[in-house]
């Protein structure tokens, strides 16, 4: 890809967002309702993504993974986002913020124990990094992790922490204070499988949406674990995650685009088959405008991060452009599903339509992986405010 945005996807990229959309309608969305009102993780369309090969996207073949990349998944999480954000950020999560980290930073060793189950769709990772008292500003950690001999001893919690605790997690990365150097905490990140003693993984949290992704708080209670866990360079565990939320910040740009681009979808079908004063309601210059409105917060919103992953692709900076597309993406799914519920009325407050559950999904798009406010901090100190 280069760092134009093409006129039209190559074919390989338009045929994994075919293939992906054909998964998406018709084994994601018959399902969704049921496990947004159940609150049920769905092992059944983690499988199907796990057989697409959707986990294994940005990773080489030599990890089991699909020999693609990152702008591979971004397209993967747009098609999917269309019809369900829960099963997106599932995807999400599993690669951006659970295997990612072991590709990026991990060892050989690291790489060869968890990465082809990461890729296969049959495991999943947690990143822990949100606390308490450490959300935005993630300097804050309080965890600790000390030696113990050739293990550390890790204490703390984390909350808000994505896939921690599914049947098929095998681990969560944790951030945690390891010492103090002269510019204060010195941060390290440390992998702590599943059912390690003293490791609780609390009951699910009753959220406003994303109903079927399994979210969770965690706690650490004298946690031991091999001194060879450590995951990068002691201290380098702050850095290496903010690399890998710059990197996220696109992927939740495409899976917002998506959403955004679901409500224009499911806005245009409804307007056309709704009728008022004699007509289907698209035929009104209310509902026409607020909807080509839509449709274009969507498109400039798709070229900010696709212009954001051909950067990153391209070996070159992509700070800036990530917040950017961030920003604008996470806006344009907001604006959306309002403008959309609005179109549909009162069938818009009514959970068995998707833009319900889009108006529920679409405000943690705001705050998850960077709040407005954050990324709006980021783009001012690019510009050297």
């Amino acid at each position: 890809m280069s760092e134009t945005i093409p006129s039209e996807l190559p074919e390989e990229y338009r045929e994994l967002s075919a293939t992906v959309r054909d998964f998406a309608e018709q084994v994601v969305a018959p399902v969704s309702a049921q496990h947004d009102r159940e609150h049920s993780f769905p092992y059944e369309v983690v499988a199907g993504m796990a057989e697409l090969g959707l986990f294994g996207l940005p990773f080489p073949e030599e990890y089991g993974g699909m020999g693609g990349d990152y702008f591979a998944l971004c397209l993967a999480l747009e098609e999917l986002a269309k019809v369900d954000q829960s099963v997106a950020i599932t995807l999400e999560a599993g690669v951006s913020l659970g295997a990612m980290p072991i590709f990026r930073f991990g060892t050989e060793e690291q790489k060869q124990r968890w990465l082809p189950s990461l890729a296969a769709g049959t495991q999943l990772g947690g990143f822990g990094l949100t606390e308490p008292d450490a959300g935005s500003d993630a300097g804050r950690t309080r965890t600790t992790a000390r030696q113990d001999g050739d293990e550390w001893v890790i204490n703390g919690s984390k909350q808000f922490i994505t896939n921690s605790g599914t049947d098929i997690t095998a681990f969560v990365t944790v951030t945690a204070v390891t010492g103090e150097t002269e510019r204060g905490k010195e941060i390290s990140t440390i992998i702590v499988p599943s059912g390690t003693p003293g490791f609780v993984v609390a009951p699910p949290y009753d959220k406003v949406g994303w109903n079927a992704s399994d979210t969770h708080g965690l706690s650490f209670d004298d946690v031991r674990v091999p001194e060879g866990n450590l995951l990068g360079e002691r201290g380098r565990g702050y850095a290496n995650f903010l690399r890998i939320l710059d990197e996220g910040r696109i992927a939740i740009a495409a899976l917002a685009v998506g959403a955004a681009q679901g409500c224009v979808d499911d806005a245009v079908r409804y307007a056309k088959e709704r009728q008022a004063f004699g007509t289907h309601i698209g035929g009104h210059q209310a509902i026409a405008f607020k909807i080509a409105r839509m449709e274009a917060r969507a498109l400039v919103a798709r070229r900010a991060y696709y212009h954001a992953a051909a950067l990153m692709l391209a070996g070159k900076p992509f700070k800036q452009e990530a917040a950017i597309a961030k920003l604008t993406a996470s806006d344009a799914a907001m604006d959306n599903a309002r403008d959309a519920t609005q179109v549909f009325g009162g069938n818009g407050f009514m959970n068995e339509y998707r833009v319900a559950r889009h108006y529920r999904d679409s405000k943690i798009l705001e705050v998850g992986e960077g709040t407005t406010e954050v990324q709006l901090m980021l783009i001012a100190r690019s510009l050297g405010l």
